[in-house]
């Protein structure tokens, strides 16, 4: 194989769910683009590398210093939704059912990982909290381990503002999921967020 091909699988391997195979398949793609296209490409990455920002209001990603979402007048000020990443605000986003602010943690707290509450951005949640125009906090974080130790450090610390409703997205069994396949904490959850059938 030519080194330069060998230079380019390495490098695209080592993306999050890219294997050598699917690497060789990527950059033989690569090779049949026009030469300008390939040239955008990398000029694209390039730039979302070194000019992307975290917003300064919810540690979004963003062009600008606030991102598109905390600058829009018409969003609810009023409900704040927690999630784990950028990419969660995405697929929330995707749904267009929500017309929040968000807050983006950046992980969850995983002590087996070396994560603790100070590697996230807590501390700039509790500053929008402080302010006063926060009356709901939705806490979308994953039903992992991980994410229900967040889950409680966060309502514990939210608690501290009086007159903020915590709440929690619905957990439970997806649909077409079969019962003897769920997990005892996804059966807990369901039982626990019923509701009446109509």
């Amino acid at each position: 194989m030519s080194q330069l091909l060998q230079n380019v699988v390495g490098e695209l391997s080592k993306l999050p769910g890219v294997g050598r195979r699917t690497a060789l398949r990527l950059a033989m793609h690569i090779l049949r683009m026009e030469p300008e296209s390939v040239a955008d490409m990398t000029r694209s990455i390039d730039r979302f590398r070194t000019d992307i920002r975290h917003c300064v209001r919810c540690n979004n990603l963003s062009d600008e210093a606030v991102c598109p979402i905390c600058a829009d007048a018409e969003r609810d000020r009023s409900t704040v939704c927690v999630v784990e990443q950028v990419a969660d605000v995405l697929s929330i986003e995707n749904t267009h059912q929500y017309r929040g602010l968000y807050h983006v943690l950046g992980g969850v707290i995983s002590p087996m990982q070396g994560i603790s509450p100070s590697d996230l951005t807590i501390d700039l949640l509790c500053e929008r909290l402080e302010r006063g125009d926060v009356k709901e906090v939705i806490l979308a974080v994953s039903t992992s381990v991980e994410g229900e130790t967040t889950l409680f450090y966060l309502m514990n610390r939210i608690r501290q503002y009086g007159g903020v409703r915590v709440t929690s997205i619905a957990r439970g069994i997806g649909f077409g999921d079969e019962l003897e396949y769920v997990d005892e904490l996804t059966i807990t959850h369901a039982l626990r967020n019923r509701r009446e059938v109509e």
